[in-house]
């Protein structure tokens, strides 16, 4: 069973907006789809032919709020206890998408270097002075 189109299209936004931050690319280690800044991993995407759709981000400000979702759990591998959280979508509510686009972006700025984050910021200082 693979998965649902609702949740592919949410995966889909996801990985557009990864791609927009400084840096990062994508690439499938172990056959697995991330997305990296760097060599470092900040988002884990369940492929298309996977049962269920998940998420894994490095939250360490937000962790508690990322295991709040029903089925979310510390992620294997010894990941889990550095803040690593695998969060299944069809546990998040459609109107809370948004908060995964930021659980996205706390996993780049944890794992991007100080450079990389200071361009973000700036980025997105200019968007804001551009919109106002």
């Amino acid at each position: 069973m693979a998965i649902d189109r609702s949740h592919q299209l949410v995966l889909e936004e996801i990985e557009g907006f990864a791609l927009t931050l400084p840096e990062a690319w994508v690439d499938t280690p172990w056959g697995d789809k991330v997305v990296k800044v760097g060599k470092k991993i900040f988002v884990f995407l369940s492929p298309p032919e996977s049962e269920r759709a998940v998420i894994t981000v490095k939250l360490p400000h937000s962790h508690d709020h990322g295991m709040s979702y029903p089925d979310a759990h510390p992620t294997g591998y010894g990941l889990g206890k550095h803040g690593w959280v695998t969060i299944p979508l069809d546990g998040v509510p459609e109107e809370e998408t948004e908060v995964l686009i930021d659980f996205v972006e706390e996993s780049y700025r944890a794992v991007a270097t100080k450079t990389l984050v200071k361009r973000l910021d700036a980025e997105l200082d200019a968007l804001r002075d551009g919109n106002s």
